[in-house]
């Protein structure tokens, strides 16, 4: 059997050699031809829609009223009639000086006025009798004009005590001093038992009226003159009374609640820094703005009402740094637009020129999208 058997695996052997010699080469054969699929991306097709452009301006927040208490009469301070920090009214009592020697002042005045009419009673008699006597011609002219004047003169005399009554009343009045405006009070210069002057130099307190408070901005004499020649143009429309609306966003950034107007702006350009003060007029019911407080606020400027708004994330720019568009044209080819941005608007550019209404931009795959390149549309942002 061993005799027989190693022929065989001989022959076998030698038979799958010539096989393995004479069989064609893979590495021969032709390879197939393999074609890359065109790149997937993601577009999204231009729209006109109207857009409302909005500026953000610094500023600082201003008391919209403030008094400064001090004294019309001179005395002794006898009570204080309010805690400091806190909201008054106007016309509450805020300190009382010392009346008495007003009260004496308002008597005094008084009987002066009693003694004027007492003096001018007899004169205002004397005076009718003088006037039918003179007819008669029973006194001389000289002594009615005597009569006659002495008339006015007690006459003039009742009308200063009287106004002397009135001043006396006035700065008995003055001895409670009241709060002009409504608003919250800060603390007191002065304690009960210090001695007033009147009109003096030092405040005694000072009243903030906080409810609506004013928000001063400032904003460039460029941007303010480019906006009113847009306007002019007709490329940006008024909003009319929207244009005047604006909001706040505080040192922390959150937005305030209440929302304000402009009012005015200054009629003179700053020579230090180029710019214009603008005042808003905002709503602070609650006291969170407080006087001095930075903040910045946005401002609605107008309306453009045929827009363009292209994704920032689809904006690339070549080497000279000019933003340029990737768009898919009918063919599914790739086109690089070049673009003139006006101004960002959230997450989007408003577009000048560079691109029309239904065309469609690349916003995904930018990396692929390559001018010319054929590209297959995955997703169609409207």
């Amino acid at each position: 059997m061993k005799k027989i058997l190693i022929p065989v695996v001989i022959v076998v052997a030698v038979g799958l050699g010539y096989l393995v010699w004479n069989s064609p080469s893979q590495a021969n054969q032709p390879a197939a031809v393999r074609v890359a699929p065109a790149p997937e991306v993601a577009v999204v097709t231009m729209q006109e829609e109207e857009v409302r452009l909005t500026t953000e301006l610094p500023g600082r927040t201003a008391v919209y009223q403030m008094a400064e208490i001090r004294p019309q009469v001179g005395g002794i301070i006898q009570k204080r009639a309010f805690t400091e920090g806190a909201e008054i009214k106007a016309g509450q009592l805020l300190y009382q000086i010392d009346p008495s020697t007003y009260e004496v002042a308002v008597a005094r005045a008084k009987a002066a006025v009693a003694k004027a009419k007492a003096e001018l009673e007899p004169a205002r008699l004397k005076a009718i009798r003088y006037r039918d006597l003179i007819r008669t011609k029973a006194v001389s002219q000289q002594d009615h004009d005597e009569v006659q004047a002495g008339l006015a003169l007690a006459e003039a005399n009742v009308a200063a005590a009287q106004a002397e009554l009135g001043a006396a009343h006035i700065d008995l009045e003055r001895t409670k001093v009241l709060s002009p405006i409504s608003g919250r009070i800060g603390r007191s210069t002065i304690t009960p038992g210090a001695l007033v002057t009147a009109n003096q130099a030092q405040a005694m307190a000072t009243v903030q009226q906080l409810d609506p408070i004013y928000v001063d901005l400032t904003q460039s004499n460029t941007e303010l003159l480019r906006m009113k020649h847009a306007l002019k143009s007709g490329a940006v429309q008024s909003a009319g009374e929207a244009a005047t609306k604006v909001s706040l966003i505080l040192e922390d950034g959150a937005v305030y609640a209440h929302e304000g107007v402009l009012q005015l702006a200054e009629a003179s350009v700053d020579q230090s820094t180029g710019s214009v003060t603008l005042r808003a007029v905002f709503p602070n019911p609650e006291r969170d703005l407080l006087p001095g407080m930075y903040v910045r606020a946005v401002v609605e400027e107008g309306v453009l009402a045929s827009a363009l708004l292209i994704p920032q994330q689809a904006v690339v720019r070549n080497a000279e740094g000019q933003p340029l568009a990737m768009v898919v044209d009918g063919e599914e080819k790739v086109a690089a637009r070049p673009l003139e941005l006006d101004r960002a608007v959230g997450g989007d550019w408003i577009v000048r020129q560079g691109l029309a209404a239904g065309d469609r931009v690349v916003i995904e795959g930018l990396q692929k999208a390559r001018p010319g390149v054929q590209v297959r549309v995955a997703q169609d942002a409207m």
